[in-house]
C-alpha cells in the first residue's frame, strides 16, 4: 500500500489538468510513513482519487506526478512508458539515420515524456542518462536494465552532474551504468559531422535541441546566400553552427565562445568533414572571448556580417532574475543587429524558461527599435521533434528563437 498525500480544498485543479508538479503549499498532509522516492497516491481533501508519483519532503516540489490513472507503478509500467517515449521517436529515426549515419538525439525528455526527473539521450551506440531526482535516482539502476533491454546500445553512460540535484538532497553523479563506457570522443553526424564529448560536455555532451534549427541554417545558406556568407556564430560552444555553415559552402566562420576546450573540440571536428581541404572557400576562426565583450570590439572594426547566430546560455533560472535578463538578452540582440549587411540574418535564441516566447520577442523588438533598423520574422524558432513538450506542461517549452531578415 502506498503512502497518502491529501491536498488542500481549491488547489486541485492543477493537477486534474495533468501538470506534473505539486508544491509543498498545496499539500494538506500526509497520511503513511513513506521513504524519501516512494511513491505516493495523491487525494483530493474529500478523497477522490487525483494522481500518482514520486515524493520528496526535501524538494520544493514534493510529489512529481507519474500517472493520473489508478493503475500500480511498477517495472512493468516503467517498461511500458519508456517504450512508448522510444517508439514516439520512430519516424524521427526514420528521418535522421540514413545510410547508418552516426545519429544523436533525444530518447526521453523527463516531463514532457510523462517520466519526470529522467533524461535519455542517443550518441550513435552509446546512450546518456541524467537522474534528475530522487525518485529516478532510487530507480536508477533498475532503468538502465530496461533501456538496455528495449535499445540493446553498446553502453549506457551517467551524467547526472547538474546542480537541479542539489534541489534534490542529491550530489552529482558520474559513470557507466550498462556495456561498454563510451569513447573520449564520439563522431556524430547531421548536416555536417561532430565529435561529441558525452563524459565532459555541456548538457549530455551536446546541444541536441538544436539540431533542426542547424538544419534550417544549412538551408539558408544554401537557398538565400549568393557568394561568400560571412557568419558570426556566438556562444559557439563546439561550432554547432559554425560548422553546419561550412558544411553549406562557401562560408567563413567565426566561432566565439568563453571554453578553449569547446573551441578545441570544434576544431578536432573540422577533420571530419571534407570541407577541411577548403575546396570551395570555406574558411573559419574559433576566438576565445565573452561574447558581450567581442560584440563592443566588433563594433569598432565595422565588421559586418551576412548571418548572426546568437544562442546564449540561461540567463533567468527563476522569475526573480527576469528582469536582469531581459537587458542582457537586449544588450546582445541590439549589438547583433548592428553588425548584420542589409538583407542579412539575425538567428537569435533563449533557452531560460523563466522567458516566455512572447516576452523574448518583445525583447528583440526592443532592440531592434533602438538601432532603427527594420527586421522581418521569417521563423519562430524551438527544439526539434525529438524535444516535445507537453501540452499540460508549459515549463517544458524553454526553447524558443526567432529567424529574422534585417534590412
Amino acid at each position: 500500500m502506498t503512502a497518502t498525500i491529501v491536498i488542500k480544498k481549491g488547489r486541485e485543479k492543477p493537477i486534474a489538468q495533468q501538470h506534473p508538479w505539486i508544491f509543498s503549499g498545496a499539500i494538506e498532509k500526509l497520511q503513511g510513513n513513506p521513504a524519501p522516492g516512494d511513491i505516493v497516491t495523491v487525494v483530493s481533501y474529500d478523497n477522490r482519487f487525483l494522481a500518482r508519483g514520486y515524493w520528496n519532503p526535501k524538494s520544493q516540489i514534493q510529489v512529481r506526478i507519474l500517472t493520473w490513472q489508478d493503475e500500480p507503478i511498477d517495472e512493468g509500467w516503467w517498461r511500458r512508458i519508456l517504450a512508448r517515449a522510444v517508439a514516439g521517436r520512430a519516424i524521427l529515426n526514420t528521418h535522421i539515420e540514413r545510410d547508418g549515419a552516426a545519429a544523436a538525439y533525444r530518447l526521453v525528455n523527463a516531463e514532457s515524456d510523462y517520466l519526470p526527473g529522467l533524461i535519455v539521450d542517443r550518441y550513435d551506440k552509446w546512450l546518456v542518462v541524467q537522474s534528475l531526482t530522487l525518485g529516478i535516482e532510487v530507480r536508477k539502476p533498475m532503468i538502465a536494465a530496461l533501456l538496455a533491454e528495449l535499445l540493446k546500445p553498446a553502453g549506457i553512460y551517467e551524467r547526472s552532474d547538474v546542480d537541479v540535484r542539489g534541489k534534490e538532497g542529491l550530489k552529482a553523479a558520474v559513470g557507466r551504468l550498462e556495456g561498454e563506457s563510451p569513447p573520449a570522443l564520439i563522431p556524430i553526424e547531421e548536416t555536417s559531422h561532430f565529435y561529441v564529448d558525452v563524459m565532459n560536455g555541456h548538457k549530455t555532451g551536446f546541444y541536441l535541441d538544436q539540431r533542426e534549427n542547424r538544419r534550417i541554417l544549412f538551408d539558408l545558406i544554401n537557398q538565400d546566400i549568393s557568394g561568400e556568407c560571412r557568419l558570426l556564430n556566438l556562444f559557439s560552444y563546439t561550432g554547432g553552427f559554425g560548422l553546419t555553415g561550412l558544411a553549406a559552402g562557401g562560408v567563413h566562420a567565426v566561432n566565439v565562445d568563453s571554453s578553449l576546450d569547446a573551441l578545441e573540440l570544434a576544431e578536432k571536428s573540422i577533420q571530419l568533414n571534407s570541407f577541411r581541404e577548403q575546396q570551395h572557400g570555406e574558411s573559419w576562426e574559433f576566438i576565445q572571448a565573452d561574447a558581450f565583450d567581442y560584440l563592443h570590439d566588433a563594433l569598432d572594426r565595422r565588421e559586418q556580417f551576412d548571418i548572426v547566430v546568437c544562442d546564449p546560455p540561461k540567463f533567468a533560472h527563476n522569475k526573480q532574475q527576469v528582469e536582469r535578463a531581459a537587458r542582457g538578452y537586449k544588450d546582445l540582440n541590439l549589438n547583433a543587429f548592428k553588425l548584420i549587411k542589409s538583407g542579412g540574418y539575425l538567428i537569435t535564441f533563449s533557452c531560460s524558461g523563466a522567458i516566455s516566447a512572447d516576452l523574448f520577442q518583445k525583447i528583440v523588438f526592443g532592440a531592434l527599435a533602438d538601432t532603427g533598423r527594420q527586421a522581418q520574422i521569417l521563423r519562430h524558432l524551438g527544439p526539434g521533434d525529438d524535444h516535445p513538450a507537453a501540452l499540460t506542461f508549459p515549463e517544458g517549452s524553454y526553447l524558443k528563437g526567432l529567424l529574422l531578415r534585417v534590412y
